[in-house]
C-alpha cells in the first residue's frame, strides 16, 4: 500500500460514524471494491465529463411520505448544490435535476442559493456557447408510479444523452421493490422512481457516481453484503441499484463536500471549494423553505440530528485537509 493521500484522509473524516449507522463498514466495503479513495474516484469521474456536457443529477428524500410528499429532508440538496456548482464552474456542465414534482421547487431554491440560475434546457445549451460563464441547472420532474418510472428511463437518457449520472441521498428500492427508510418503513408514497434511470444508465455504460450514508440509497447495490451485515434493518432496507463509484459518508452532504474538495485540489482551483459560510447559507435557507432535519423531525438547520456548527466544522476540516 502506498502513502496515504489527502483524499484518503478526507474519506476517513467524512466516514466517522457519528450516527452509529454502520457507515464505516460500508466505507471499507466500497473501498475494497474500488481499491482507492472514494472521493478521489468520484472527483476523477466528474472531471472527466466533457466541456459543456449534460450531467443528470438527483437528490431529495420525501422524508415523511406517509404524511405528505411535500415534506423534504435537508440532507442531500446542499450536497448536490455544491457538486452542481463545481461541475458548472469546472466543466461548464449542465446539471439536470430529476425528482418528484413536489420537491423540485425547494431543491431548486437550494441550487439558487449556491449560485446556480434555474433555466430551461434550451436556455442552458446557450451557456455552452462562447461568452461569459453562467452557472445553471435544469429541473425535470419524474414519474412517481412504478410502471411509468420504469418506462420513462430509456427515453429520458435518449433525450438528454448525459455524460454521467450522479445521485446523493436518494433512496432506491430494495429487492422486493419497496422504498424503505432507515427504520425499515415503506415510504415510497409519492416518490419519483428515479433509480430506474440509474439502472438503465449502468446497462448502457454511462458513468455513475452515488453518495449515501445509510444503505438504502442509490449506489448501495455495490456493497449489498455490507449493508445486510452492518446496518440496522439492512436485510430489508438495502437498495439494489449499484453505481460505478460509491461514496459513503456519515452524512451524505459530507461525501459531496469531500468530492468537491478533491476536484478543487486536482484542478488547483480553490473557487470550487465548499466553505463554512456557504454551508451555513444553504442549511439556513433549507430551514426557511421547510426542509426538515429528518432524525429529529423538525425544521431547523441541523442535518441528521447533527448541529449546524458541527457541519460547518467538518467543511472547514475538509478544506484544511485538501489545501495544498
Amino acid at each position: 500500500m502506498g502513502a496515504e493521500t489527502f483524499e484518503d484522509r478526507i474519506d476517513r473524516l467524512v466516514n466517522i460514524d457519528i450516527g452509529g449507522r454502520g457507515v464505516e463498514a460500508l466505507y471499507r466495503a466500497a473501498r475494497g471494491k474500488l481499491g482507492r479513495s472514494l472521493v478521489g474516484a468520484a472527483a476523477e469521474a466528474l472531471l472527466a465529463v466533457p466541456e459543456g456536457a449534460t450531467v443528470l443529477v438527483t437528490t431529495g428524500s420525501v422524508s415523511r411520505a406517509w404524511v405528505s410528499p411535500a415534506i423534504g429532508e435537508n440532507d442531500g440538496p446542499a450536497g448536490l448544490a455544491a457538486v452542481a456548482r463545481a461541475l458548472s464552474l469546472a466543466r461548464r456542465a449542465i446539471p439536470v435535476l430529476i425528482a418528484e414534482n413536489s420537491l423540485l421547487s425547494p431543491i431548486g431554491q437550494i441550487l439558487t442559493s449556491a449560485g446556480l440560475s434555474i433555466v430551461t434546457m434550451e436556455e442552458a445549451k446557450r451557456t455552452t456557447q462562447p461568452g461569459g460563464r453562467l452557472a445553471v441547472a435544469v429541473l425535470r420532474d419524474y414519474p412517481i408510479e412504478d410502471a411509468a418510472g420504469l418506462a420513462a428511463a430509456a427515453p429520458l437518457l435518449d433525450e438528454l444523452q448525459p455524460a454521467l449520472v450522479f445521485s446523493t441521498e436518494r433512496v432506491g428500492r430494495n429487492a422486493q421493490g419497496i422504498y424503505c427508510n432507515m427504520r425499515g418503513v415503506d415510504f415510497g408514497h409519492g416518490r419519483a422512481r428515479v433509480d430506474h434511470v440509474f439502472d438503465e444508465a449502468l446497462r448502457r455504460g454511462i458513468p455513475s457516481v452515488a453518495v449515501g450514508d445509510g444503505g438504502n440509497e442509490i449506489g448501495m447495490g455495490l456493497v449489498p453484503e455490507a449493508v445486510q451485515r452492518h446496518v440496522p434493518h439492512g436485510e430489508r432496507i438495502g437498495a439494489v441499484t449499484s453505481a460505478d463509484v460509491l461514496v459513503t459518508a456519515a452524512c451524505s452532504n459530507w461525501g459531496c463536500y469531500g468530492i468537491v474538495a478533491a476536484m478543487a485540489r486536482r484542478l488547483g482551483d480553490p473557487a470550487l471549494m465548499h466553505t463554512p459560510e456557504l454551508e451555513e447559507r444553504l442549511l439556513l435557507r433549507g430551514a426557511e423553505i421547510g426542509l426538515i432535519n429528518s432524525v429529529d423531525g423538525i425544521i431547523d438547520p441541523n442535518v441528521d440530528g447533527i448541529a449546524l456548527a458541527a457541519h460547518k466544522a467538518v467543511v472547514e476540516l475538509i478544506r484544511t485537509i485538501a489545501r495544498p
